[in-house]
């Protein structure tokens, strides 16, 4: 199973990205918190502790295989996830894309990202 923890649901995912998911099973989405740059970072690391067990309800599910996690977004919840979930054991993944920029005539750009790969995490609790 991937679990999709990011802002951006598997549904609007190109080929390449689905494809790369599907090396580990089925694509789960769970929606990213939303989280106000205000917060703390002991409410921080309680929300990464709730999201922990959100995730191992969902890789319960299917107990056989592969389980992977895709965890994009606000930095320092991230970086707390991961660490908890690296710690559990459950591999944990970052995409990677490439800037596609357009500038227009009256100033405005706009931007697409390409996906390029899933980049593994390093590993957080063995440094």
């Amino acid at each position: 199973m991937f679990i999709n923890l990011s802002n951006h649901p598997s549904t609007f995912w190109e080929k390449d990205q689905i494809n790369a998911a599907s090396l580990f099973g089925s694509i789960s989405d769970l929606p990213f918190p939303t989280i106000s740059p205000d917060e703390d970072t002991d409410t921080i690391a309680r929300l990464a502790e709730s999201y922990e067990v959100k995730v191992r309800k969902l890789l319960a599910k299917e107990p056989i295989g592969l389980f992977a996690v895709h965890v994009m977004g606000e930095f320092t919840f991230c970086f707390s996830l991961v660490a908890r979930l690296q710690k559990a054991g459950i591999l944990c993944f970052a995409s990677t894309t490439r800037r596609q920029t357009i500038n227009h005539t009256n100033g405005s750009k706009t931007s697409k990202f390409v996906f390029v790969a899933f980049r593994e995490y390093p590993n957080i609790n063995a440094v």
